[in-house]
């Protein structure tokens, strides 16, 4: 039976993004990989810092002198027919712009006004420059990563900007956007990184609570400590990733490793045998490659999986099979997520040159 195709859940929603770095790029992706019509404001002649035809896909651009006031005028026309808009600016930038969330809601009282920023609108380092190491360090995440012995590891910018910002982002912007629609009021949404990456370490202070957890590094179940939850190195100098947490899983790896037999790793969980465990089964995977013991490990629970380049990720059959990256604007790619029943998840538009549809975003919103 043929599959009918559906409009992406936020088709109809009018979005506008203030140009920015870090989470707001990735924000106005997701927002228009989900089908939100996403106008970005650039500056004349601007690319926005670090934003390319990946982060800058999906949504069209309008140029202006925010300080003009005739470009300024055009702003405020286009907040009046939006559903929602967010900047990432330090506090008090948009309100010294006119363009500050009083304004904006007096404008159109249904608005979403979302701001992104690392401190937050409020508190001490509110004013402060500051960047993903920076608000992860503060929120208690930074320390719970690395290595024993070493320095904490800064784990890209995935936690802050990301995780901990853009999706938190996106997720209170969504849902202001649900409360206007019953409502009829519109909101600020204040998206703090430090905020969003305290509450994504919510587990983990489940775990000191219950005793499960020490504030140190490679001393936990789940930062590299646990033989069994931990990296190795193949023959190749490839790497494998090793997963085996509960008990059933665990002795699926075993098997593959062929240490079931060894009393060494009869008690999974004693962490005074945990060094030695390691070292073991580090000399046991040294002596495959990636492949071997990818062939060793295929279609078992062991929970062991190759770790792949962002390159050779792509290859990998499990994601070739689902699509999980596209070629779009002549480049490889991730598609969108999360997927939706009969719905593309093709990027719908290619990332657009500073102003490339200002004419065209004002004489269509504003018509």
């Amino acid at each position: 039976m043929e599959t009918t195709m559906r409009d992406r859940p936020l088709k109809g929603l009018k979005i506008l993004e203030f140009a920015g770095i870090g989470p707001g790029p990735f924000a106005g992706m997701l927002l228009s990989d989900l089908g939100a019509d996403v106008v970005r404001i650039d500056r004349p002649g601007v690319v926005p810092q670090g934003v390319g035809k990946v982060t800058g896909r999906g949504r069209r651009s309008v140029a202006f002198d925010l300080k003009s006031a005739d470009d300024i005028a055009k702003v405020k026309q286009l907040i009046g027919k939006a559903d929602g808009l967010f900047e990432g600016f330090r506090p008090g930038v948009m309100e010294r712009l006119g363009l500050g969330p009083s304004t904006a809601l007096e404008i159109n009282p249904k608005l979403v006004y979302g701001r992104i920023t690392g401190w937050g609108q409020t508190g001490p380092l509110a004013q402060t420059a500051g960047h993903d190491i920076n608000y992860i360090a503060v929120a208690g995440a930074l320390a719970s990563m690395g290595r024993a012995g070493e320095p904490p590891a800064p784990p890209l910018n995935l936690i802050g900007d990301y995780a901990g910002g853009a999706l938190f982002l996106v997720v209170g912007v969504l849902s202001a956007l649900l409360d206007a629609q019953k409502t009829g009021k519109g909101q600020v949404v204040d998206a703090a990184m430090t905020d969003g990456t305290a509450l994504l370490m919510s587990m983990f202070h489940d775990f000191k609570s219950l005793g499960l957890w020490h504030n140190k590094q490679g001393a936990n179940l789940l930062d590299g400590a646990a033989p069994f939850y931990d990296t190795y190195t193949c023959a190749d100098g490839q790497y494998l990733a090793v997963g085996a947490i509960e008990p059933h899983f665990y002795v699926q790896l075993l098997a593959g490793l062929g240490l079931s037999d060894n009393p060494l790793f009869a008690s999974q969980m004693d962490m005074s045998k945990w060094p030695d465990m390691k070292a073991q089964m580090a000399e046991v995977i040294a002596n495959k490659t990636q492949s071997e013991w990818v062939a060793v490990f295929d279609k078992t629970d062991a929970c062991v999986a190759p770790v792949l380049s962002l390159t050779s990720a792509a290859d990998h059959p499990h994601n070739a099979e689902r699509a999980t990256f596209v070629t779009a604007d002549g480049l490889l790619q991730p598609g969108a997520a999360p997927r939706f029943e009969g719905v593309d998840h093709q990027p719908e538009r290619t990332a657009p040159t500073p102003g490339q549809h200002t004419e065209e975003v004002l004489q269509e919103w504003l018509a």
